[in-house]
């Protein structure tokens, strides 16, 4: 009694206090928080449903290779009375492998217009369907003998992950609030991190790397991708995609009043997405468009530099490599077989610490450091194998060149290119440069895949030295012209680009 008397008083006499006595005696209150229901659903989903799927079936083809070319040949000859000599059935399985990244880029090329014309939640479904097909075609092929099924998995679960790489960066990144874009950016890249340890790991003898199951060992992710899709009905649509494309600002605000705990993230960010605030950013744009304008042109090379240098940087090769490493200092070959998968866990386990870096680390200094020491260890890698005969410990110099490699890509040079252009374009011609740059994604990685044996055999340690190379180029790129981007929105980066290479980029 004594005490409000007293605060009642005090309030009376300075008429400039503000707080009045009851709230003076309340707790401060906490934020909302950002992570909403639907929200981490749509996450989960997506990141299961799709990006795992894309990693598993990067990973899970070579371990059992062996066992399904043995069957391919014995197919063949079952059906169609030919005998396919060494280099036909070689041929045969790098036309398997291969068409996978064929679909890749496919796959991505579609994705604009999938996203734009379906919307991004149906790209997701779309993803989903053909992950189902792709899984159905790799059970059913031997129960038919069919190695066409085989060849029409392997493009399905292809045009699959082309698509994934292309949309759901995008889907994820447009349904979070600001502070969490790069949170949910990182989720597709950390999903295809893991996924291609988890296609390593149903691979092995010891589960389904064996010659009678080898068919389960392709398929049975289409499990996980099926009841990821349980809750699609329920899925919210991105609000950026409904408001600036669709032209529907009645479900888009429904939609974030589902994803929004806090009204005033709504109406701060109803505001933000209103066309007349923002011009020219929710017209639909083609690649022709996109193509020849000169202010997108920087974000573009960007974009497409940095989706391709992810694959130049020989993060591909680096893993093929690995085992005849590991063999080098005396392992035998299934356990350099297991250093190997121990090598993509150590990818993997940095990738889980992506989210909180892009949520708390600015993106030049993160991408500057992971792409400048991803080249120096590619360079002391190379020096390593070139001299391992010479000096006894340069082969554990390799090896430790290798892990060292994988945690500094891990750390920018990984994650950061499949979502940068959801924080580089509006959202007119986003899906364009997000479908150019995992385009490019697509190619390179299917021409390290092509290459990459003929120049080891010709070039041997000094193979390492175009990937390094790409690092250094890239490092200056990033280093010149890569705006900071993290907590900003894309209106505010496009003028610090508009004018090409000669933009003059702010170095936060």
């Amino acid at each position: 009694m004594a005490t409000n008397k007293l605060l009642e008083e005090g309030t009376a006499n300075n008429p400039s206090t503000n707080v009045t006595p009851s709230r003076a005696l309340l707790p401060r209150q906490t934020p909302p928080s950002l992570w909403t229901p639907w929200l981490v659903i749509t996450g989960v989903s997506t990141t299961f449903g799709a990006s795992i799927a894309c990693g598993y079936h990067i990973g899970v083809i070579n371990s059992p290779g062996k066992f399904i070319k043995q069957w391919c040949n014995e197919t063949i000859f079952e059906i169609y009375d030919t005998a396919m000599s060494h280099d036909t059935l070689e041929a045969l399985w790098a036309f398997i492998v291969s068409i996978f990244l064929v679909g890749g880029a496919v796959g991505s090329l579609s994705g604009a217009w999938v996203s734009n014309k379906l919307g991004r939640k149906k790209a997701f479904f779309g993803c989903s369907v053909l992950y189902i097909l792709g899984g159905l075609c790799f059970q059913l092929c031997r129960s038919f003998s069919s190695v066409e099924l085989l060849v029409a998995g392997r493009l399905a679960v292809g045009l699959a992950s082309g698509l994934t790489t292309s949309t759901i960066p995008m889907y994820l990144s447009e349904i979070a609030p600001m502070e969490l874009r790069g949170t949910f950016g990182v989720l597709a890249s950390m999903g295809i991190t893991g996924g291609v340890v988890v296609g390593q790991v149903f691979s092995l003898t010891e589960i389904f790397g064996t010659d009678d199951l080898w068919q389960f060992a392709l398929s049975c992710y289409t499990v996980i991708v099926i009841i990821c899709l349980l809750p699609y009905m329920w899925l919210p649509e991105s609000p950026k995609y409904l408001y600036l494309v669709a032209n529907n600002r009645t479900d888009a605000e429904q939609e974030l009043m589902r994803l929004r705990s806090s009204d005033a993230h709504i109406k701060t960010e109803m505001d933000a997405m209103n066309p007349n605030n923002r011009a020219n950013i929710c017209e639909k744009r083609s690649l022709c468009s996109v193509v020849r304008d000169p202010k997108l042109l920087l974000p573009l090379v960007l974009v497409c530099a940095l989706q391709g240098g992810q694959q130049m940087s020989g993060i591909n090769a680096v893993f093929y490599y690995s085992v005849q490493l590991f063999e080098s200092i005396g392992l035998s070959q299934k356990k350099a077989q297991f250093a190997n998968l121990g090598a993509g866990c150590i990818n993997l386990f940095v990738a889980f610490f992506s989210p909180v870096l892009m949520q708390k680390v600015n993106r030049r200094p993160l991408a500057l450091l992971s792409i400048s020491m991803s080249a120096v260890f590619l360079f002391v890698l190379t020096l390593a194998i070139q001299f391992i005969d010479s000096v006894s410990w340069f082969a554990y110099a390799c090896i430790a060149s290798v892990f060292l490699y994988i945690f500094f890509y891990q750390l920018g040079l990984g994650p950061l290119p499949y979502f940068i252009a959801a924080e580089l374009f509006e959202v007119g011609p986003r899906p364009v440069a997000m479908a150019l740059g995992s385009l490019s994604s697509w190619l390179c990685n299917f021409l390290v895949g092509q290459f990459f044996p003929i120049l080891n055999s010709k070039w041997g340690a000094f193979v390492f030295l175009p990937f390094a190379t790409t690092c250094v180029l890239l490092t200056l790129l990033v280093y010149f012209f890569l705006p900071e981007t993290r907590n900003q929105d894309p209106s505010t980066i496009a003028p610090k680009v508009s004018k090409g290479f000669k933009s003059k980029v702010m170095r936060d």
